[in-house]
């Protein structure tokens, strides 16, 4: 593996070759799958020191592996490349994004830090661990504005994620990081992904991904990671040691190849869902059109009609949960991704009954739009008229709020023009 930081790289450059930099000197094209469980070593005594240092520090071991719960050379090229990719000093992979966000919380746990702070919405499974307070945890639901003044003495995570699963809604990171003070900033970048937002640019310590979406990107591979500096990746691994929630290293051959088109893939599919966000917004049968103003992928909507008849219409487009794949997939969270979290905290959040979430993949826009068009059905709009898309200056944020209910036409991102 490397040895040295590579020179500094334009993010596609590094999206292909991070990660890789050692191969050419070893004669490989390919990155080598290395499936094993376990290492020899005949020097016991070597081996023992190693395992002490590890324990110390939560460090990778130097020299060769020693065991496939401490950590595996083909996983270790997909962490170094999705540091590179956010800007930070490591990373760490786990078996799944809520494997990540469990051994982000253990770690502060460990240190008598139990308190954390978050803003809704997140993934509803994110809500539901720290709601439900599975891992001994308690929470203090609070708006961006309110974040200093909900921290306490034990608090140990601050937690957003923006573009938010599944309004869309974002928030100043920056802004964020400077009232969290000395407690350290968790952002899930899942939505946005390094080629449209790296979080560690704005204050924030830890940034996590579930890899399972855009960064696998085929809907063939389920892992999370944790971009973090040194120090708290050290401990991140001492959780995933003692816990288990180790990355298989196939897995991480397929991340580490997903990689290489991410900004490709990215902005392709988020020109799409730009295209097709102004045509929802423009559809009298849409109530309200909800699109990040940093850009991406990910669209929610909402229908005058039944967003079931929505799901249950589509036929090109592939009715699922998850996001990020190549192809596009719509879903009801109020039914499924945030069935968990309780009713009336979801739609405090935003996340009405009538939302629909679409994660926009890689076909032609017109046969997506095709297969929309037929879902919306006929359904009169109540009452509403057409309105036009107006969008909004790029790197502009959003109101965390949803839009007032007496006003069916304000979109999130996409104002009354």
């Amino acid at each position: 593996m490397e040895t040295t930081p590579a020179p500094t790289r334009a993010l596609a450059t590094e999206a292909v070759h991070a990660g890789r930099d050692d191969l050419a000197r070893q004669g490989l094209h390919a990155p080598p799958i290395d499936l094993s469980t376990t290492y020899p070593s005949y020097d016991s005594r070597a081996e023992a020191a190693r395992i002490d240092a590890f324990a110390t520090t939560g460090a990778d071991p130097d020299g060769p592996p020693i065991y496939g719960r401490l950590g595996n050379p083909t996983v270790a090229r997909f962490e170094t490349a999705l540091a590179r990719l956010e800007g930070t000093e490591s990373a760490v992979a786990f078996a799944s994004g809520m494997a990540a966000l469990t051994a982000v919380l253990l770690v502060r746990a460990s240190a008598g830090l139990r308190h954390v702070v978050a803003v809704r919405p997140l993934y509803g499974c994110s809500d539901h661990i720290l709601t439900a307070g599975l891992l001994g945890t308690e929470v203090t639901w609070t708006d961006p504005a309110g974040i200093t003044d909900a921290l306490r003495p034990d608090t140990g995570l601050v937690m957003v994620e923006t573009p938010a699963n599944p309004t869309l809604a974002e928030v100043d990171l920056r802004a964020l990081a400077h009232a969290c003070g000395t407690v350290p900033l968790l952002a899930d970048n899942t939505f946005a992904t390094p080629v449209l937002q790296r979080p560690a640019e704005h204050g924030a310590r830890l940034i996590l991904h579930s890899a399972t979406k855009y960064l696998g990107g085929h809907g063939d591979v389920m892992a999370g990671v944790v971009a973090c500096d040194e120090e708290f990746a050290g401990r991140l691994r001492q959780i995933r040691f003692a816990t288990g929630g180790i990355l298989h290293p196939l897995a991480g051959y397929l991340l580490l190849r997903g990689l290489s088109t991410l900004p490709v893939r990215v902005h392709a599919a988020s020109a799409t869902a730009a295209d097709l966000a102004a045509r929802l917004a423009a559809d009298p049968r849409v109530a309200r059109v909800h699109y990040p103003r940093i850009g991406g992928a990910m669209i929610a909507f909402e229908v005058h009609g039944d967003p079931h008849e929505v799901i249950a219409g589509v036929r090109l487009i592939t009715p699922a949960v998850s996001l990020g794949s190549v192809d596009t997939l719509i879903q009801h969270p109020a039914s499924i991704s945030h069935r968990i979290v309780e009713e009336g905290d979801r739609r405090g959040a935003g996340v009405s009954d009538g939302l629909l979430r679409m994660s926009v993949g890689l076909e032609d826009v017109e046969d997506l739009w095709t297969d929309l068009d037929n879902a919306l059905g006929m359904a009169p709009p109540r009452g509403a008229g057409l309105h036009r898309f107006a969008a909004p200056p790029r790197g502009a944020t959003s109101h965390n709020a949803p839009a007032p209910a007496d006003d069916p036409l304000v979109a999130t991102a996409f104002p009354r023009s």
